[in-house]
């Protein structure tokens, strides 16, 4: 019995060593973040996210608790055999949980969670277009050597001095070993309190880098995984009676002076350019001093802008739905994984369509990536031209077509009269995107030239439609998906990394102006249906941006935490470790109050879809 309890301890322990050692490996391969970081905070980041450690390592030996049991009663030759298999799955797991969080954090600024899984499911392709082929395969070999590594040090437990004969007090023995894998519930849950294991328990420095170092990957992936249904469970914040009195305060008011006029036609046709990765940090009109996007600039001086406009999120499919459903972004989720949910979702498309609109979709990449084919028929998208519509010659950027050819098919089809009036436009642009690998090339930096390059292409294309009969008639919005990937040193919780612009152009607008109010993509819906004297009171996150009644903010989500903006004060909260990470302004409270309760609300909505 005792070799049989000192291998099951073995066997934790070891997983233990393995997720403790991960921790410093991340930060040597990020160094250039943890630069500067003293000997005590390298301790601090292993000790703080030792309870993950545990608790997954509990995980992981439940089933050679289980084995162990077995072994009591039998020694078949096959027993070491399952547990050979079990370790290969497990090094394989763990290596590949962290060989994948290791490159994608770069990109994303927080540990791996059920993200992209989800994009590689639905597209595998365009879940790996942002990286090499000889990164993708670099990667695959070290996560082999890594799982090999682990798999070697997991495989020790099975040497002859753990070797045992079958018992005589078999139930005894069994007894013991049942009661010491039960024992592993405890750092699994975390210990006896009402609350249970979570990933904000090794939050423990106000350097939220340090935290993120101290995150078990595979924790993190997993407990995303948790967080996919049960919505009205999470994030709450106050009793229901409380969320719903605070709600009530942050959505449209009735409104008590006239609403300013921004377009001259009720039916204009819509064109909607939606713009990969863009930021308010690549116009001079806004917060750029250089010249990156001269054509944006050029438009924006002479349309309407919107100079205190912010993303809702970080990837595609979430700043979608905020733009077309004006439905808020998710912090643990995105709502475009569930059709059943989106299909119950409003949307400009829709109410357009009640109104006689004929409805189309231009994007050169795949349309089934991440269910978007999916929740843009269900918001009634007549027609969608994507990556099949194209001729293999055009088909040369890793997303697919490039915007030049994406523009120019809206543009052939808008000539040919293939496009039937009044109708709503929408064309998602993807070349902005990683690698940034396009064919133009006006900076040495990569991201700033892909921004170049879809700059000109929406130039031309405006100016095409300029010279055209469309134009007199047509609304033409601008608006990008989500939050800038420009530029490089606005940390990612910061509410600098989330500003956008918006800009309205075409014949319609009335007259060139900048509007300060304060708005996110969320807001599209109600301030577009408004000036078409469409009802919009069936989306209940969205607010009329010229409604002087109604109060403005911005809310926007990543992964663990929220942002607030409004006139009075920033303020970003992480959800995982409960404080506050950046603030900004008096009445800080009050904010991240209402916060709390949109989030709260938001969460409610979403169970009920």
């Amino acid at each position: 019995m005792k070799k049989r309890l000192l291998q099951l301890i073995f066997i934790y322990i070891l997983i233990v060593i393995i997720f403790i050692l991960q921790k410093p490996l991340f930060m040597f391969y990020y160094h250039q973040l943890y630069h500067g970081v003293s000997i005590k905070e390298w301790g601090d980041v292993i000790f703080a996210g030792l309870p993950l450690d545990l608790s997954f390592a509990g995980y992981l030996t439940i089933i050679p608790g289980l084995l162990a049991i077995v072994s009591v009663w039998t020694q078949h030759k096959y027993l070491k055999q399952i547990y050979k298999i079990y370790f290969l799955i497990v090094a394989f797991f763990i290596s590949g949980v962290f060989i994948a969080d290791l490159g994608l954090y770069e990109y994303w600024g927080f540990r791996i969670d059920s993200t992209p899984l989800f994009y590689f499911m639905t597209s595998p392709k365009d879940a790996m277009a942002s990286v090499s082929v000889w990164v993708i395969l670099l990667g695959v070999i070290i996560m082999i050597l890594y799982a090999a590594i682990i798999y070697y040090i997991l495989s020790l437990s099975l040497s002859s001095r753990f070797a045992c004969n079958t018992p005589f007090h078999r139930i005894n023995e069994s007894l013991i070993l049942l009661l010491t894998t039960a024992l592993l519930f405890i750092p699994i849950r975390g210990g006896f309190t009402v609350s249970t294991m979570n990933v904000g328990k090794v939050y423990f420095s106000e350097n939220q880098k340090l935290n993120h170092a101290a995150i078990n990957p595979c924790f993190s992936l997993i407990d995303s995984f948790m967080r996919q249904s049960n919505f009205d469970k999470q994030y709450r914040f106050f009793d229901n009676a409380q969320a719903n009195n605070l709600f009530s305060q942050m959505i449209e008011q009735p409104q008590k002076s006239p609403i300013p006029a921004l377009i001259t036609q009720q039916r204009p046709n819509i064109i909607m350019i939606i713009m990969e990765s863009f930021s308010s940090y690549l116009l001079q009109t806004l917060e750029s001093d250089m010249e990156i996007a001269p054509h944006l600039d050029s438009i924006a001086s002479q349309s309407i802008l919107f100079t205190n406009f912010y993303a809702n999120s970080f990837r595609t499919d979430r700043g979608l739905v905020s733009i077309l459903s004006g439905y808020p972004a998710q912090p643990t989720t995105s709502i475009m994984k569930y059709p059943r949910k989106t299909q119950s979702l409003p949307s400009i498309p829709k109410s357009l369509k009640e109104e006689g609109y004929n409805l189309y979709y231009y994007y050169g990449g795949d349309a089934d990536f991440t269910n978007m084919r999916s929740y843009l028929v269900s918001m009634g998208i007549d027609k969608i031209v994507c990556d099949k519509d194209f001729p293999s010659s055009q088909l040369t950027s890793k997303w697919g077509a490039h915007d030049e050819f994406v523009f120019d098919k809206l543009w052939s089809n808008l000539e040919d009269q293939k496009i039937d009036s009044p109708f709503f436009v929408a064309l998602q642009t993807s070349s902005s995107h990683e690698p940034f690998d396009v064919p133009f090339h006006k900076f040495e930096d990569s991201r700033l030239n892909a921004f170049a390059y879809t700059d000109r292409c929406i130039g031309t294309f405006i100016n095409q439609l300029k010279e055209s009969s469309h134009w007199n008639n047509t609304l033409v919005m601008l608006v990008p998906d989500h939050l800038g990937v420009y530029p490089y040193d606005i940390h990612q919780e910061s509410p600098e990394r989330f500003k956008i612009p918006l800009i309205l152009t075409g014949g319609v607008i009335t007259n060139p102006t900048r509007i300060d109010t304060i708005g996110s993509q969320i807001d599209i819906a109600a301030t577009l249906l408004s000036q078409l004297e469409i009802p919009y009171n069936q989306f209940p996150f969205s607010k009329n941006l010229l409604n002087a009644s109604t109060p403005h903010f911005a809310f926007f989500t990543m992964p663990n935490f929220f942002g607030w903006v409004s006139s009075e004060n920033e303020v970003v909260y992480n959800c995982e470790s409960n404080q506050v990470v950046y603030e900004k302004g008096k009445q800080i409270e009050n904010n991240l109050n209402r916060g709390k309760a949109f989030l709260q609300k938001l969460y409610d909505d979403l169970e009920n879809r």
